[in-house]
């Protein structure tokens, strides 16, 4: 599994039931909203708040991720795109001359929703909070921001753990002994087949990864920074902040001072590992190329989450 001290990243896209493939993608996000679920579950049981309400929560948070994620990603990244491309904003499919979705529907793929922006989700789980809070919860808005981030945060780390299961999101090339060749990334199921003239991708890959008779296909895919689990590793401590300060402090009582604290910390960490991270397109060339979309995107929020954090006061 290693090469020259490298990491050969080759999973598999996920569980075979036989009958239906549980893709790991799919599933961190399953275990990303269940456990924000457990998280919230405990947080209105300290409150006294009914938890009944959560259910309602739940569901705006789900809707509120899923839309604003994808809206997020077409509308920063990749509108050039998608503005002659409308139907697969939401539906997870991709034309293509060569396919057949679904073993009838020809010109078409089946290819999940292959791209979700968090900057979208920020924005879009704040105006669902907004609603919940006057409509079901009857407490200001800050007050559900402030507990909110907390399970949102551990969800980011999984999200995260989800993108290096796919091979996206990758660093930049690197000497670095840490550093991972992402062989999914770098060829696509039909190069793999072509080179190695094996008609299964998974096994052309797992040929890549391990036949010495393919070393030179191999030595073709660079070395990167796992990027992905360096911003999991960072939301960890993100969320773990977070979860002291309110169940151990008193920072619950100060209006907005969770909420910021999440801004900033969380978009700081995407400033960060953004500069090892590959170009995912966007407005940047715009700009000059200074800084990339994604740091772009993250400045406004930690502008906003500073400023809840210096004007937050404890209220009784």
């Amino acid at each position: 599994m290693t090469h020259a001290l490298n990491i050969v990243w080759n999973p598999m896209e996920g569980i075979d039931l036989g009958f239906f493939v549980i893709r790991f993608y799919s599933l961190m996000f399953v275990i990303a909203f269940g456990l924000g679920w457990y998280i919230m579950k405990n947080i209105f049981e300290r409150e006294g708040e009914s938890i009944e309400k959560l259910d309602s929560l739940f569901i705006w948070t789900v809707l509120a991720t899923l839309i604003g994620a994808r809206l997020g990603h077409v509308l920063f990244y990749d509108w050039e795109y998608f503005r002659n491309h409308l139907v697969e904003i939401f539906l997870p499919i991709r034309e293509n001359v060569n396919a057949t979705l679904f073993g009838f529907i020809d010109g078409w793929e089946f290819t999940g929703f292959q791209g979700l922006a968090s900057h979208g989700a920020a924005i879009s789980i704040i105006l669902a909070m907004y609603y919940f809070s006057k409509k079901v919860l009857h407490k200001p808005l800050l007050w559900i921001l402030d507990r909110v981030v907390i399970p949102v945060a551990s969800g980011a780390i999984f999200v995260r753990l989800g993108n290096f299961f796919n091979s996206e999101i990758i660093g930049k090339e690197t000497t670095s002994s840490f550093g991972i060749k992402f062989l999914r990334e770098q060829f696509s199921p039909l190069e793999a087949m072509k080179l190695t003239q094996i008609s299964d991708y998974n096994a052309a890959y797992a040929a890549i990864a391990h036949d010495p008779k393919f070393s030179a296909i191999l030595a073709q895919v660079p070395v990167r920074h796992p990027a992905q689990l360096y911003e999991a590793f960072c939301y960890i401590f993100v969320f773990a902040t977070l979860f002291f300060l309110y169940w151990k402090t008193d920072a619950r009582l100060k209006s907005g001072y969770l909420f910021g604290l999440f801004l900033t910390l969380l978009f700081t960490v995407r400033i960060v590992v953004e500069s090892v991270k590959e170009s995912q397109g966007g407005f940047e060339s715009d700009l000059g190329n200074i800084l990339s979309t994604g740091q772009w995107l993250s400045i406004p929020f930690i502008v906003i989450g500073l400023y809840f954090v210096f004007s937050a006061k404890k209220k009784a």
